[in-house]
């Protein structure tokens, strides 16, 4: 008779305890097991979720404070274009009108720039303590000089000063073939801006005193103005002769600000003011966009997969999570608020609308085009966007709780941290209890195979000794 224990199977029962004990174990861990997956899987598409929030906030905030810059002004309603921007350029203020100004610039505003005379031993040459005064435009600034100072740790000296910092002035040590001489300069641009040094020996400078003027060969005991005096800038309007200490210029034509660069040629440049219409409309069209990248990203992060039929397939990383709407109200909010404007008070007057459907803003460029020619609203689209609590601060604003550190994100993405964590450990616990529950069941049903083992064993002995008693039996 064939043996009914098959290979795996245990030899005493017979049957595969293996998978018994699998089985058994297995629905045992489902629905434990089942709860840690799902839980992992939604927490780690969270924490996904949340981090995208978080970059998707950095580059819409980034966007932000570029057109908010107040050095490169990005909603000018005017702009000034030069003919010749090596002579002068040109920034428009909203207060600008339209016009053409002819401009000659004869020189540039000039910073004095004095040196003292050359001491032989070069920059460790030793200087006399004492106190050294540099006065600049009636103002004197005064620097202790230490025993054992020399000529480098004097120029360092003047450099760490943050009153001098702050003056905008500066040294340096320059060596020629007499020795090495301490140079000043100045940021200060303007006639009577010249520097003047006293109080210490060998480095008294008169800063009215011009050395070294049209290629003249300085000395060894040289010291002044290096060249020439500090000047003023001369430069004419349509041939109105002018003036300036700086070489930036804001009160010679009512809403411009010339920034006079150089000579070249005859010094003539045309200045052209205009409304800037297609500036404001590239710089709204980069805050649109930057908007609808935020808003149509949040959404995706919410909206799950559909298969053909429109049913839900796969969900999406936030779906069912308030977060994402939370801020997409918050950040829809600035856009319905009222301006500061005196005409321009609300996007739509821009052509700027919100898509019902999708959140998303649109931009009708044939509306903005209206504004700006047939209404004149350029000059307050500044204000609209970058006045004082204009839309840009507005916006910086409403998203502030969400990007800042420990802010509403830092926190959700702490907390669903946390809950990795914890699922680490129940899947742990989880997978410990497993093979406590394998090694146990499997013990009971080895124990058990063998006690069957045993009983089958004596079976078959009592089995074989009454097939013998009844063969005796038959025999005698």
């Amino acid at each position: 008779m064939a043996s009914p224990i098959l290979p795996g199977l245990g030899l005493g029962s017979g049957l595969n305890t293996t998978e018994i004990v699998k089985a058994l174990v297995d629905s045992d861990k489902a629905a434990k097991q089942g709860q840690i997956t799902r839980a992992t899987t939604t927490t780690s598409n969270s924490i996904s979720g949340v981090g995208t929030l978080k970059s998707l906030l950095a580059a819409f905030n980034t966007a932000m404070k570029d057109l908010g810059n107040t050095r490169t002004p990005q909603f000018a309603g005017f702009a000034a274009t030069s003919s010749v921007p090596g002579v002068l350029t040109a920034t428009a203020s909203n207060t600008a009108v339209n016009g053409t100004y002819a401009i000659k610039v004869t020189n540039l505003a000039t910073a004095s720039k004095v040196t003292s005379a050359a001491f032989a031993g070069g920059t460790t040459s030793a200087i006399p303590s004492g106190t050294l005064t540099i006065a600049q435009k009636g103002v004197n600034y005064n620097l202790t000089v230490p025993d054992g100072s020399t000529l480098q740790s004097v120029r360092d000296a003047i450099n760490a000063d943050s009153s001098m910092k702050a003056a905008g002035l500066s040294a340096n040590i320059v060596t020629d073939s007499f020795g090495s001489r301490l140079v000043l300069g100045s940021t200060t641009t303007g006639a009577g801006s010249d520097i003047s040094v006293s109080g210490i020996a060998g480095l008294e400078i008169d800063g009215t005193n011009v050395v070294g003027a049209n290629g003249a060969a300085l000395t060894a005991t040289s010291a002044g103005a290096i060249g020439a005096l500090a000047q003023d800038a001369v430069f004419s309007v349509d041939g109105m002769k002018l003036t300036s200490a700086s070489n930036t210029v804001s009160t010679a034509i009512s809403g411009l600000t010339l920034n006079l660069v150089g000579v070249p040629g005859d010094g003539t440049s045309t200045v052209t003011v205009a409304p800037n219409n297609d500036g404001l409309k590239a710089s709204i069209q980069k805050f649109v966009d930057a908007y609808n990248a935020v808003a149509n990203s949040v959404t995706a992060l919410t909206k799950p997969s559909l298969d053909d039929d429109g049913n839900p397939t796969i969900p999406a990383k936030l779906t069912g999570d308030s977060l994402p709407r939370s801020l997409l109200a918050t950040i829809r909010e600035p856009l319905s608020q009222t301006g500061a404007g005196d005409k321009l008070t609300v996007l739509a007057q821009l052509g700027i609308t919100t898509d019902q459907k999708t959140g998303a803003l649109n931009f009708d460029t044939a509306k903005f085009n209206t504004a700006m020619n047939d209404k004149k609203l350029s000059g307050e689209v500044q204000t609209m966007f970058t006045g004082t609590n204009g839309l840009l601060e507005r916006m910086g604003k409403a998203i502030e709780p969400f990007t800042q550190t420990g802010g509403i994100l830092d926190q959700r993405t702490s907390a669903l941290t946390k809950t990795q964590t914890r699922l680490k450990s129940d899947q742990a616990a989880l997978d410990r209890r497993v093979e406590t529950l394998t090694a146990s069941l499997t013990k009971k049903y080895n124990d058990m195979d063998t006690l069957v083992g045993k009983l089958k064993a004596t079976a078959s002995n009592i089995t074989s000794m009454f097939e013998a008693l009844t063969a005796q039996q038959r025999n005698s």
